[in-house]
């Protein structure tokens, strides 16, 4: 018996892989993924099958950047879940954008750095009311040098949730990403994970705790949008400290 749970579970495990894979395309993406299908059938039909090929395999490419995969979303008063895939670039003390409002002095800036084959769909991360959002221009530095926070394009926007806690959360434009997409507006009420938006080929994310709050997640961990626990806004644990093996 225990053999057939463990062979069931590693065919679930192989499904759920396969599905991550071959996840519903975003309708962000949709024009994307028929241009790069019809440069696909103008490669074969002038420049031969070898050129076509990587015509198709760029195709897929951009099918798969533009995956929405479905999420679990854990859901409890307090918990803060990443809003994007990726990694953990940084973890600092920061007076936050003035854009932001959220007072308070210095607070602990989590900064997500997605690269070319993480999803890039951001979701929600905690529940609440968004009470601003703000679109600042700005220029196209890497993404995952610290000056991005401050210089690159850029769109917040601020959540607050019942008990009174405000959540910022920034879409940072990167060196090849040039169009950020937000998709709610102020006065919404959001549940944690929902979808809010998108950044078109490479970015990244940062998150704004409360003033006073730490962060659960360690430098270097990866993220999974609206499933990773960021942080526990109704805790006092102090900041996790990471080991990689």
């Amino acid at each position: 018996m225990a053999a057939e749970r463990n062979g069931a579970g590693s065919a679930g495990g192989i499904v759920d892989s396969i599905f991550s894979v071959l996840a519903p395309v975003h309708r962000e993406g949709y024009l994307f993924v028929l241009v790069f299908a019809g440069i696909s059938l103008i490669l074969f039909a002038f420049a031969g099958r070898t050129a076509g090929w990587l015509g198709v395999i760029a195709t897929a490419w951009c099918a798969y950047f533009f995956r929405d995969p479905a999420r679990v979303t854990p859901l409890r008063d307090g918990l803060v879940v990443a809003p994007a895939d990726g990694r953990i670039s940084a973890i600092e003390e920061v007076e936050p954008a003035a854009e932001l409002e959220l007072g308070g002095g210095k607070c602990t800036r989590i900064s997500i750095f997605m690269n070319l084959f993480d999803c890039h769909v951001n979701r929600v991360p905690v529940p609440g009311r968004v009470m601003k959002t703000a679109y600042r221009p700005g220029k196209f530095v890497n993404a995952a040098l610290d000056k991005a926070s401050e210089e690159n394009e850029a769109n917040a926007v601020v959540i607050e949730t019942a008990d009174g806690h405000r959540v910022g959360v920034v879409q940072i434009a990167g060196l090849v990403a040039r169009r950020i997409v937000c998709f709610v507006k102020e006065g919404e009420t959001l549940q944690a994970g929902d979808r809010f938006g998108l950044i078109r080929f490479g970015s990244r994310l940062d998150v704004y705790l409360p003033a006073g709050r730490q962060t659960l997640a360690c430098l270097g961990q990866r993220a999974v949008a609206g499933e990773t626990v960021l942080a526990d806004l109704a805790a006092d644990e102090p900041q996790r400290q990471g080991r990689k093996s």
